[in-house]
């Protein structure tokens, strides 16, 4: 199964960290999905900027809006996510508690839902 797990950062956890403790947090998480993808489970990975660099879009009634910045001041963010490939959700879990980054986030893991089309019965396209 696959699975999305979006990766919320905790905002004091992380302002703690020295420099030295941030560049080795990043190289750390870099060498995890490195080791994830070598043991077949990672599809994709990617950190976010912060929620600061961010626009929401809303259409309503053929009328669209944006907003910039953060939608709500919150603790935690959207920081990033990775796409794994598990045999189930206690695979799934494994995966994520093993990451460098789950001292300092909440990781929410959440199975992809497979579509169809209702008249060709074409799925989604793949990576």
């Amino acid at each position: 199964m696959q699975y999305a797990c979006l990766v919320y950062i905790d905002t004091d956890a992380m302002a703690k960290l020295s420099r030295e403790q941030g560049t080795k947090l990043t190289d750390d998480t870099i060498d995890f999905d490195h080791a994830l993808k070598q043991e077949g489970h990672l599809i994709f990975a990617r950190p976010l900027q912060p929620p600061d660099t961010a626009v929401t879009v809303r259409v309503r009634n053929g009328r669209t809006a944006t907003t910039d910045g953060p939608f709500v001041e919150t603790k935690e963010f959207l920081g990033g996510f990775f796409l794994i490939e598990a045999r189930d959700l206690n695979e799934a879990i494994r995966l994520a508690e093993a990451s460098p980054i789950a001292p300092f986030a909440s990781i929410e893991i959440r199975p992809f839902l497979e579509q169809t089309h209702s008249h060709t019965g074409a799925t989604r396209p793949r990576m």
